[in-house]
């Protein structure tokens, strides 16, 4: 008798610490959901891309000062440096190359981009850059807050290294489609906007990035146009990415 009692004691004894063991599982997986749902993400990783939480670029757009533009006729691009910087021994325009860039080829140098393909922001179009004289200009750096619009609002009162350093900063570049710059032009968000409609609200909002960054102010009808386009996308942030942001 005694050694039955003892089968079913230890028969009762696997079924107790086997339905321990679940519920520690259950209520730990419980536990982690819960703890992962109430945890906002710091940083999340999209398309190679590092995104952190940023501002809501229709908030952000209320610290940029509205005013009247100033005289332009004076403006000249030497006033933000001689052409790109070079940066660790790499001119700007090839890092943002590289930066944008797909499938990127280089020279033994490192620097030199040689041929790569563009998911053109402005158009959406699939570019393929090579370069050469006759066919580099097909993919153009674009300053996203045109250096002669900078000029006419506030850039001619900066230093000239500080307008150097505006002329440079990869929050200020994009690659794009050439001929789409051009038409471009030093067009602001109230002349021009990108035909790609579906980049509009991260364009205005790099836009309004690099202008809080360097206390360039803005045109009321600039800021009705910004205005009236984040409106469309209420919950757009202003650019802080790795890939946006960095080369």
């Amino acid at each position: 008798m005694a050694i039955q009692a003892l089968s079913v004691n230890k028969s009762r004894f696997r079924r107790v610490m086997l339905a321990l063991v679940v519920l520690a599982v259950v209520s730990g997986s419980v536990w982690y959901s819960q703890k992962s749902s109430n945890t906002q993400p710091v940083v999340t990783a999209v398309a190679g891309a590092q995104y952190v939480p940023s501002e809501l670029a229709i908030k952000a757009l209320s610290k940029l000062v509205v005013k009247g533009r100033a005289p332009g006729n004076d403006y000249e691009r030497s006033a933000f440096g001689s052409g790109w910087a070079s940066v660790g021994g790499c001119d700007m325009r090839n890092r943002v190359l590289a930066r944008d860039m797909y499938n990127v080829v280089k020279r033994e140098d490192g620097c030199v981009v040689v041929s790569g393909e563009l998911v053109d922001p402005y158009t959406s179009k699939t570019l393929l850059f090579v370069r050469g004289d006759g066919t580099s200009s097909a993919v153009q750096i674009d300053h996203v807050v045109a250096l002669s619009d900078a000029w006419q609002k506030g850039a001619a009162l900066m230093t000239e290294k500080r307008r150097e350093e505006f002329a440079n900063d990869p929050l200020n570049l994009l690659a794009v489609d050439g001929p789409t710059n051009i038409k471009k032009g030093d067009g602001d968000a109230a002349t021009w906007l990108p035909p790609n409609k579906s980049f509009r609200c991260r364009y205005v909002a790099r836009q309004i990035a690099v202008k809080i960054k360097y206390s360039i102010w803005v045109t009321t009808a600039e800021s009705d146009s910004m205005e009236r386009i984040l409106n469309t996308c209420p919950a757009q942030v202003l650019p802080i990415s790795m890939r946006e942001a960095a080369v």
